[in-house]
């Protein structure tokens, strides 16, 4: 491994989607990171199911299919026969160990790597999310009276628009 694959976390990001409450990665994706053809990626795993459990990777239903492909404006899919696999973090680590090429064991560890940063951002946003629903329960009754608040500035605002007679020392002529 003498060379890193240069490949934006982005890119790799862009190819990550949520489907049964998991994180992940399709086929021919994947094929694409690799270097291989789909359709090489696919005879490997089928030769090798027995290491993809389903929490390593599944196979589309036609209605997730259907649904996957109305979130691409442009359709690159093609007339494509099969459903296509989705690989779980855990099946694109098993990946690498059938798609025996030296880009597909870098990519798999730089997949890997972008999964883990992914998990690491959610975990940071989560800590934010329950902070925000702290104050959101000690706020939560006070609804009335915050909206008193609003009122009362509100008038103060209004109150601006209309001109008020300025009071004390006034010089000659004013």
């Amino acid at each position: 491994m003498n060379k890193e694959i240069a490949i934006p976390d982005e890119v790799v990001m862009s190819k990550i989607y949520q489907i049964r409450g998991q994180k992940v990665m399709i086929d021919r994706d994947l094929a694409e990171l690799y270097g291989v053809e789909t359709k090489a990626l696919k005879q490997a795993v089928k030769r090798n199911l027995d290491i993809f459990p389903e929490h390593f990777m599944f196979e589309l239903t036609k209605k997730e299919f259907s649904n996957l492909r109305s979130q691409f404006v442009t359709s690159s899919w093609g007339g494509q026969r099969y459903l296509p696999y989705v690989f779980t973090e855990h099946g694109v680590l098993q990946l690498a160990n059938v798609v025996r090429s030296r880009r597909a064991k870098q990519m798999s560890i730089r997949i890997i790597e972008v999964f883990i940063k992914m998990r690491e951002m959610l975990l940071t946003h989560k800590d934010l999310l329950l902070k925000m629903e702290e104050v959101e329960k000690k706020v939560a009754g006070q609804d009335e009276k915050i909206e008193l608040i609003f009122d009362y500035l509100k008038q103060f605002i209004s109150d601006k628009k209309i001109p008020r007679e300025k009071i004390g020392y006034k010089q000659p002529g004013e």
